[in-house]
Parts: C-alpha cells; sequence; structure tokens
C-alpha cells in the first residue's frame, strides 16, 4: 500500500489524469460531501463484494474515507483480494475539506 496526500492527489485530480478513486465512506457521508468518486463502502470491501471494480486490479485504486483509516483497512483488503497498486489518501475528506472546501 502506497499513501497519497489530499494535495497530490488534488493536483492529480486538476491535470485531468483519469484516476480510479474509490470512496469507502457510508452512502450518507458520500452524500453529504464527495469529490466525485465511485462509492463502494467499506462493509462491502470487508466483505468481498468487489465485482464493480474486480477490472482495476492491475491499475491503480485511490481509496479515501473521512479521515484515513477505513480507506487503510480497504486497501489491507484489497491487497488480500489480489489488487496490486492500491493508494490510501492520508487524511481523507477531513483534510480535503480543511484544505480545499472554502
Amino acid at each position: 500500500m502506497k499513501n497519497i496526500t489530499v494535495e497530490e492527489l488534488k493536483a492529480r485530480m486538476d491535470s485531468g489524469e483519469a484516476l480510479n478513486i474509490i470512496d469507502v465512506r457510508e452512502p450518507a457521508e458520500y452524500a453529504e460531501f464527495n469529490i466525485g468518486a465511485k462509492l463502494l463502502p467499506l462493509g462491502q470491501i470487508m466483505g468481498m463484494q468487489l465485482e464493480s471494480i474486480d477490472e482495476l486490479k492491475e491499475q491503480e485504486v485511490i481509496l479515501h474515507c473521512k479521515a484515513g483509516m477505513r480507506s487503510m483497512q480497504a486497501c489491507v483488503a484489497l491487497e488480500h483480494a489480489g489488487f496490486t497498486n492500491v493508494v490510501n489518501v492520508v487524511g481523507g475528506m477531513n483534510d480535503w475539506r480543511a484544505k480545499f472546501a472554502k
């Protein structure tokens, strides 16, 4: 598992890079605030309900949550499921909102 900061992620998004970003928060959290990532709650990842992202096993997958802990757990679970390039967003949406949602 690699780590990325919110600043690095935003710079890559702003440059127009095609990214596979997964939000592992719950639907209510996603509805309140999101950055356009695909929603796949941690519970589904831990339950290995990964059909919607199976095609990404060999690609970079960037995971975020509210503070970085759930996405770290999701990274570990995906690595165990055979994903080869998972990246955790350190600080999650708390950091994103503090730095960019003013």
